[in-house]
């Protein structure tokens, strides 16, 4: 993500949160070394983004978020993926994130990356007080997660590859 990337990030912002980031959130964000931010791109448009802070040997998943449009295309798998493995780059052992306890989509999604449930936030969330799920994922640099996350990203390339080979075959075709 970068400076210019912040318009399009800020409309996917206002379209997936109640509670919206500031611009100038993003701005800090992107001066912040313990900072990573990244944007999806489908066709040169910008459809989703994810960010985190890591901090000694901590990643903090703080956001993921894709265009209402793209949603269903595992755009925000793929996010995390690309943040997860950032994460092990930069030496991080382990990685946090909060979720609202409403959002079973984005739980699941979680969970199929080995995170757990650790605690829960009471009232976290300033629009409607609904809490948190606290969860975490332990030892991202061992060997055998390093393996799990590598053969996900394969099975997410092939997904799209094959997707995309749809969409260009209704293209021609339509």
């Amino acid at each position: 993500m970068n400076r210019d990337d912040i318009h399009r990030v800020m409309e996917i912002e206002r379209l997936s949160f109640s509670t919206p980031w500031h611009e100038s959130a993003y701005l800090t964000e992107l001066v912040n070394r313990s900072a990573y931010y990244v944007v999806a791109r489908v066709d040169d448009e910008i459809v989703g983004y994810s960010g985190m802070w890591v901090i000694m040997d901590e990643a903090h998943i703080t956001t993921i978020a894709v265009h209402p449009n793209y949603r269903g295309l595992k755009i925000g798998e793929q996010l995390l993926v690309a943040i997860l493995e950032e994460a092990q780059r930069r030496g991080a052992r382990r990685a946090t994130l909060e979720v609202r306890e409403s959002n079973n989509l984005a739980q699941n999604l979680y969970h199929k990356y080995g995170f757990v449930a650790a605690a829960i936030r009471r009232g976290y969330y300033s629009d409607n007080a609904e809490n948190a799920v606290v969860m975490w994922v332990d030892d991202i640099v061992s060997r055998s997660y390093q393996e799990f996350l590598r053969e996900k990203k394969l099975l997410l390339d092939e997904e799209a590859a094959e997707y995309e080979e749809r969409s260009t075959a209704s293209r021609v075709a339509g």
